[in-house]
């Protein structure tokens, strides 16, 4: 006999990479960036028809010189962002605004490449975030007898005797034989 169970499984898993390029315009006439990274990355997903919507935000330092470098500042900004993504469920299984959907950042924002010309800085960030949906799932499993006892008999003690008596029993007297 089976019965089905309705339970929270995860039914969809997946990560992707993500490149993005970005444009920061400075007042200063910029002549070497010194540094950039990345904080306080935040992410949430929603379903969007069926797709994963991660909105999330980070912000970005740069950190640079300007005049004949003798002087440095810091461009700081919050960058948005906003990435549609199909994630495969498993087979039987609907993505549905029930579903939970957790966004976790494997790989955490980072300034892949920079530049800078006059007084524009020109930056590619890459993030890899992983993706996975808790929803219904059905389980069959096989239900056992009525009958069935889990539990095993606890035999009363033995006594000396009938240790012995078994002992005695269970001894082969032809196991040793003297040898021509």
């Amino acid at each position: 006999m089976y019965k089905e169970i309705v339970t929270k499984a995860v039914i969809g898993k997946g990560k992707k990479t993500f490149r993005n390029k970005y444009e920061a315009i400075t007042t200063d006439r910029i002549d070497t960036v010194l540094g950039c990274w990345v904080i306080n990355n935040k992410m949430s997903g929603v379903n969007d028809n069926g797709r994963v919507r991660i909105t999330g935000s980070f912000d970005v330092n740069i950190w640079y010189s300007y005049d004949n470098n003798t002087k440095t500042s810091v461009e700081a900004r919050k960058i948005s962002y906003n990435e549609v993504v199909n994630v495969r469920l498993k087979e039987n299984s609907n993505l549905t605004n029930d579903s939970e959907i957790i966004i976790t950042s494997l790989k955490n924002p980072t300034v892949i490449d920079v530049s800078s010309k006059n007084n524009i800085i020109n930056y590619e960030i890459e993030k890899e975030l992983g993706i996975e949906i808790i929803g219904d799932a059905k389980v069959m499993i096989q239900i056992v007898d009525d009958g069935f006892e889990d539990y095993d008999i606890i035999d009363e003690e033995i006594t000396e005797e009938e240790m012995y008596n078994e002992i005695d029993s269970s001894v082969n007297e032809e196991y040793l034989t003297e040898s021509d």
